[in-house]
C-alpha cells in the first residue's frame, strides 16, 4: 500500500510540474532560447533552468524512511539531453547539490546527490552520440529508467545502515522509476513538439514567401511602377491573411488593395507620418492604434500597420505595407513577413538595374567582338578586288556592289538579330569574292531544312566559319577542297555545320580557341574567327552553346553550333538603321 500512494503522491506532483512547463513553454522568451542555437551565455541559462527543475523536483517529492522520494532526475536528464554534456552535468552539480545541501547529515545525501549528477552527465554523453534522434521520447524514458535503477543500486552500495538503505529502496524504487521514466520522455517531446511547431510555421512562412516572391518578379523586374505595384500588392493580398496591402515609391502611394482602399487611393500622397519616417531612416515600424495610423478619415476600419522599406542599394524607393483591421489583427509573425518580404522585393529591385547593366556591357562585348571581325573581313575582300582591278575592271565592279551590300546589311542589323537566310546571303556574297579569286579551288554547297530560313541569329556568326574553312583549311591544299554547311532543326535549337576537307587544325589551336587568355591566339596562330564566334555564342546564348569542333591534321574540320529560338540579350536591340 505504501507504494501505491507514493505512486499517487507522485504523479500528482509530476501534474504540476507539467503545468508549470507548459506556461513557461509558452512564454516566447523562453521559447527562443530552448529553440535556437545555444552560445556559451545560452547554455549557462539553460543549466540554472534545469538545474532549477532538478530543485523543484526534489521539493515535489515526498519525505519516505529518512529520505526523499523526487522527480529530480526529470530535469536533468532532459537537460542533458536538450543542452548536451555541459548542461545535463551542470543541472546534475546544482539539483545534485541542492540535494547534498539540504540534508547533510542524511544517510541518503551523498548517493543521491552522486546520482543525479550522473544522470545528467550520462545524458548529455549520450546526446553527443546520437545528436538529433536524441529528442525521442524512447530515449528519454529508457535512461530514466537505467538511470533511476542506477539511482537505487548506489543508494545501496553508499547509504548505510544497509537495512534501513535496502528498506527504503523497496518502498521507492518502482515509483521513482515509473514516474521519472514517464517523465523525461514526456518534457522531451514536449520540447520536441514546440521545435516542430516552430519550425512548420517557419518553414509554412519561408514557402508564402518564396512563392510570392516568385509571383512578383515578373512584375518587379521592370522597376517599381505604378502597374507594379498594384499586380505586386494584388498577390500578396490574395496569399495572406491581412486586411489591405499598400506600396509606395518615396512620395506617394502605387497601389492600395483591400479593405479601406474607398480613400486611400493610388497617387495620393502620404497619410502617415510614420510613412515619411520609414522613408527617411530606412527602419520598419509596426504601429498600433488609428492615431498612429493616421488616417482623417472617420470610418476608416484599419487599426494597425506594418511598414517596411523597400531599397535599391543604399537608398530607399518605397515602402510595403500590410495593415490590420478588428476583425483581421496584425502579430509578430505578420511583421517578420513583411520584413522578409521587402528584403525580397529589394533584391529584385537591384537586379533590375544588374540586368540592365550586363544586357548594356553585353551589348558592347558584341560589338567589340563584330569590329574585330569585319575589318578582318574587309582588309581580305579589298585584297581581292585590288588584285582584279588591273585585270578584270568589271569583276571588280560586281565585287565592289556586293561588298557594299554585304557591309550595308552588316551595319543595318549591327545589334539585332537576323533571319538565318539573310545570314547566308551575307555568306554568299563573301563566297563572291573568294570564288573570284580562288576560282574552282573551293567548293560550297548549302543544306538547309525547310522552314529554317526565319530563325533569328546574331549577324556575322556563319561567315566567319566559311572563312576559316577557306582561308586555313582548303587553301593550303594545292587542289582545293569543299566546304558544307548544313542548318537543321534538333531538339527545339537551331543546328549549324561548316565541314571542311582541308588541312584540319592541331590540338593547339583547337585549345586555344576555348582558352581565357588572348596571347594563346598569337602563340600558335589562327582561330580568330572561331574565338569570337565562340565567345559572341557564350555572351549571349550561355556557355551550353559553345561551338563544338572536332578537328585532326590532314582530315579536316567540322564546327557545330547551335542557336536556341530567341536571345535573351539581343531580342530587346535597338532599331536598325535604315538601309540607304
Amino acid at each position: 500500500m505504501a507504494i501505491v500512494h507514493l505512486l499517487i503522491t507522485l504523479l500528482e506532483h509530476f501534474g504540476l510540474i507539467v503545468s508549470a512547463t507548459f506556461l513557461l513553454l509558452s512564454w516566447s522568451a523562453f521559447r527562443k532560447l530552448v529553440l535556437k542555437e545555444t552560445s556559451l551565455l545560452d547554455k549557462s541559462i539553460l543549466i540554472l533552468f534545469f538545474g532549477a527543475f532538478g530543485i523543484v523536483g526534489t521539493y515535489a517529492g515526498t519525505p519516505m524512511m529518512g529520505a526523499i522520494a523526487n522527480l529530480r532526475a526529470i530535469g536533468v536528464i532532459t537537460g542533458g539531453l536538450f543542452g548536451g554534456p555541459l548542461v545535463g552535468a551542470g543541472a546534475g552539480i546544482i539539483a545534485g547539490g541542492h540535494r547534498f545541501l539540504i540534508d547533510m547529515n542524511g544517510f541518503t545525501s551523498v548517493p543521491c546527490g552522486l546520482s543525479t549528477f550522473l544522470e545528467g552527465l550520462a545524458a548529455g554523453l549520450l546526446s553527443l552520440r546520437l545528436k538529433e534522434k536524441v529528442l525521442n521520447w524512447r530515449v528519454a524514458a529508457f535512461l530514466g529508467i537505467v538511470g533511476e535503477s542506477a539511482h537505487m543500486l548506489i543508494t545501496m552500495a553508499i547509504a548505510r545502515p544497509f537495512a534501513e538503505a535496502w528498506a527504503l529502496v523497496q518502498v521507492v524504487a518502482l515509483p521513482m522509476i515509473l514516474i521519472n521514466s514517464f517523465g523525461a520522455g514526456l518534457f522531451v517531446e514536449i520540447i520536441r513538439f514546440v521545435l516542430e511547431d516552430r519550425q512548420r510555421r517557419e518553414s509554412l512562412q519561408a514557402r508564402k514567401a518564396l512563392d510570392i516572391a516568385n509571383r512578383t518578379v515578373t512584375y518587379l523586374k521592370n522597376g517599381l511602377t505604378m502597374e507594379s505595384a498594384r499586380e505586386t500588392a494584388q498577390i500578396i493580398f490574395d496569399h495572406l491573411t491581412v486586411a489591405a496591402v499598400s506600396m509606395t515609391d518615396e512620395t506617394q502611394i502605387l497601389s492600395f488593395i483591400g479593405a479601406g482602399e474607398d480613400h486611400h487611393q493610388a497617387g495620393m500622397a502620404f497619410q502617415t507620418a510614420a510613412t515619411r519616417k520609414v522613408i527617411q531612416t530606412g527602419k520598419p515600424v509596426f504601429l498600433m492604434g488609428k492615431e498612429q495610423i493616421g488616417c482623417t478619415d472617420p470610418h476608416c476600419p484599419l487599426e494597425s500597420a506594418i511598414v517596411a522599406p523597400l531599397r535599391k542599394g543604399k537608398s530607399i524607393v518605397g515602402a510595403i505595407k500590410f495593415y490590420g483591421s478588428k476583425k483581421i489583427p496584425l502579430n509578430k509573425i505578420d511583421f517578420q513577413l513583411a520584413l522578409g518580404l521587402a528584403n525580397l522585393f529589394s533584391t529584385q529591385l537591384e537586379l533590375e538595374d544588374i540586368h540592365i547593366t550586363s544586357q548594356l556591357l553585353a551589348r558592347a562585348e558584341i560589338k567589340r567582338l563584330q569590329s574585330q571581325i569585319n575589318p578582318h573581313f574587309l582588309f581580305n575582300s579589298l585584297n581581292t578586288i585590288v588584285s582584279l582591278c588591273r585585270t578584270n575592271a568589271e569583276k571588280a565592279r560586281e565585287l565592289i556592289l556586293e561588298l557594299s551590300t554585304y557591309l550595308r546589311r552588316n551595319l543595318r542589323q549591327n545589334m539585332g538579330l537576323i533571319p538565318v537566310a539573310q545570314e547566308l546571303q551575307q555568306v554568299k556574297s563573301y563566297l563572291s569574292i573568294e570564288q573570284a579569286r580562288f576560282g574552282d579551288r573551293i567548293r560550297v554547297s548549302i543544306d538547309m531544312e525547310e522552314g529554317c530560313q526565319d530563325w533569328p541569329v546574331p549577324p556575322l556568326i556563319i561567315q566567319p566559319l566559311v572563312e576559316n574553312a577557306i582561308k586555313h583549311g582548303i587553301y593550303s591544299r594545292e587542289d582545293g577542297g569543299s566546304v558544307l554547311i548544313g542548318i537543321a532543326r534538333t531538339n527545339g535549337d537551331l543546328s549549324i555545320s561548316v565541314k571542311d576537307n582541308g588541312v584540319g587544325m592541331n590540338r593547339d589551336v583547337v585549345r586555344s580557341v576555348f582558352s581565357k587568355e588572348t596571347a594563346d591566339l598569337g602563340k600558335v596562330g589562327g582561330g580568330i574567327g572561331l574565338r569570337n564566334i565562340n565567345q559572341r555564342l557564350e555572351r549571349v546564348y550561355g556557355p551550353q552553346y559553345r561551338l563544338r569542333i572536332r578537328s585532326s591534321p590532314q582530315k579536316g574540320t567540322s564546327v557545330r553550333m547551335k542557336i536556341p529560338a530567341s536571345s535573351p540579350v539581343l531580342e530587346t536591340a535597338a532599331p536598325s538603321v535604315a538601309e540607304s
